[in-house]
């Protein structure tokens, strides 16, 4: 089978096409052919072997991934796909079920044409796709919206709370609005001139323009402040937050750790970033969501598999709408 391969840390030029063998499933497995999926922010970390924050953080991911050079070959984590067999112990999954879902940490290997799922395991969560979605619509759904679900419920957002999202327009963003307008919040959506329209059709019910006017200097107050991009601060954001309102975080580094550490203990105002635990049931539920028309994914780009390089360095460029899909 075709697979992107990379044997050692770089730029988006160390991906390489090769030809590589099959997989075969094990008993609580299924062979799943890979129709479409994404550049997330955690490959481009696994590929280049290197974070953005700190050298503390650079020095986690090299821990998992390989300190000299990479452990896994394949990357690629969300992904869509049909399954091509089943082994004998599965009993949810059956020969040509349309499926979708996301791997964590070392599982990887949606970079490839097949891969090989376990039915129930910790390292990921795969469901039904929702029936009125392409493959590309839907593999774009895993890691954004389950991540924007666990904040959203994390923060206990409530009908008639003001919600403020940075980074409407990314990735966690997109369903971040859509999912706090679901729980009845009113909605303002941060992002630039570019993609103002793309946030006010997914129900923002304002929109600011980073570009031209500074949220925290407006006078507004919001129940709930959701940076999905790490583009603020704790500091910049506080006044802005009402009495006992929370900021969230979903890319963090050890100063927002800190920080909810120290608003845990004092203070109404709290912090709030952890990584987003990956629950088959949050999986089902996005999917009821999805299909009931309450949710829905923006796809940027779409690039096919032997242009893996260039879907990673749009990404890095840091301007997309949504996501990156690679098929």
């Amino acid at each position: 089978m075709k697979a992107i391969v990379y044997t050692e840390y770089g730029p988006p030029d160390v991906l390489e096409l090769k030809e590589v063998e099959k997989p075969t499933p094990k008993d609580n497995e299924m062979l799943v052919k890979v129709y479409a999926t994404t550049v997330l922010a955690g490959v481009l970390w696994a590929r280049s072997g290197k974070h953005p924050d700190s050298k503390f953080f650079t020095l986690m991911v090299r821990i998992m991934f390989g300190l000299r050079k990479p452990k896994k070959t394949i990357l690629g984590y969300e992904l869509s796909g049909e399954i091509e067999s089943v082994g004998k112990d599965v009993k949810l999954f059956r020969k040509g079920d349309q499926v979708y879902g996301t791997t964590t940490g070392l599982r990887a290997g949606a970079y490839a044409e097949y891969i090989c799922l376990p039915e129930e395991w910790k390292q990921g969560v795969v469901a039904k796709k929702p029936a009125n979605m392409t493959f590309e619509e839907a593999a774009a759904v895993p890691h954004g919206a389950l991540t924007a679900l666990f904040f959203i419920r994390k923060a206990n957002i409530q009908s008639g709370d003001r919600v403020l999202i940075n980074g409407a327009s990314g990735g966690i963003g997109q369903f971040a609005v859509q999912l706090a307008k679901y729980f009845g919040a009113e909605v303002t959506g941060v992002c630039s001139t570019t993609k103002l329209e793309l946030v006010k059709s997914l129900g923002a019910d304002k929109v600011v323009d980073y570009t031209k006017e500074d949220y925290t200097k407006n006078g507004q107050t919001y129940d709930v402040i959701f940076d999905t991009a790490r583009v603020t601060s704790y500091a910049r954001c506080k006044g802005s937050l009402k009495p006992n309102g929370r900021y969230l975080l979903s890319v963090f580094g050890m100063r927002e750790l800190l920080q909810m550490l120290g608003t845990s203990i004092m203070g109404s105002k709290k912090v709030i970033c952890a990584p987003a635990p990956i629950k088959k049931e949050d999986l089902v539920y996005l999917k009821e969501l999805i299909e009931a028309g309450k949710l829905r994914s923006v796809i940027d780009k779409s690039y096919p598999l032997e242009q893996i390089a260039e879907a990673h360095r749009y990404v890095e460029e840091g301007h997309k709408k949504g996501y990156v899909v690679v098929t």
